[in-house]
């Protein structure tokens, strides 16, 4: 018999994080994230040059500890699949998050993947006449907010922030009071917008 896997660690159990960004960044991205009481949970690494995406989540900035994988087999974004493995598991597939390339140039939309490929949920911008404003007239000036759920259970929120020196997304799990969302799934997404979202704007 295999031996029985640890759960998730306790870094993944809060209900509120920030995740920020640096902007101005030579070579590939660089993500901290933090817990309601402003400690670094989480460093997250996106490495420059790479024709298909591939950011990992670590522990802290010494990039000792790998938490998280996220990758695609896709070289161009538009309606990639990045599967988010957990290491601390034996790389097991957590679950997937699919781009709506098409629908994501008026409006962005993800996917939620479960380990299998089944959709299970969505995360939504906003509104369209909002996504359309941020696109066409004031871009960054207008804070983005994204809705994510499970089947039709709101599960998370999303809400981007952007000034000339530091991008940020504020990600609040509050209203899952089901833990439908696994919280590994919600982290990888959080930095994937910004990751993704941040670079096609």
């Amino acid at each position: 018999m295999s031996a029985e896997l640890p759960p998730p660690l306790t870094q993944f159990h809060h209900t509120n994080y920030l995740i920020r960004q640096k902007v101005f960044k030579l070579f590939g991205g660089a993500f901290h994230i933090f817990d309601p009481a402003g400690n670094v949970v989480f460093y997250s690494k996106q490495k420059a040059f790479k024709l298909k995406e591939d950011i990992r989540v670590y522990t802290g900035e010494d990039m000792g500890t790998e938490l998280l994988t996220i990758r695609t087999d896709q070289i161009i974004d538009l309606g990639a699949t990045y599967h988010v493995h957990d290491p601390q598991q034996g790389g097991v597939l957590v679950g997937s998050l699919k781009r709506e390339g098409l629908k994501s140039v008026l409006r962005d939309e993800w996917l939620f993947l479960d380990p299998v490929g089944r959709q299970i949920g969505t995360i939504q911008e906003d509104s369209t006449a909002l996504a359309l404003l941020r696109r066409l007239v004031v871009g960054w000036l207008l804070p983005q907010k994204y809705f994510g759920t499970i089947g039709n259970t709101p599960v998370s929120l999303f809400t981007r922030n952007f000034n000339p020196f530091v991008s940020k997304v504020q990600l609040d799990y509050s209203m899952d009071t089901q833990g439908l969302l696994d919280r590994r799934l919600g982290i990888a997404a959080a930095v994937l917008l910004l990751a993704i979202e941040g670079k096609q704007s």
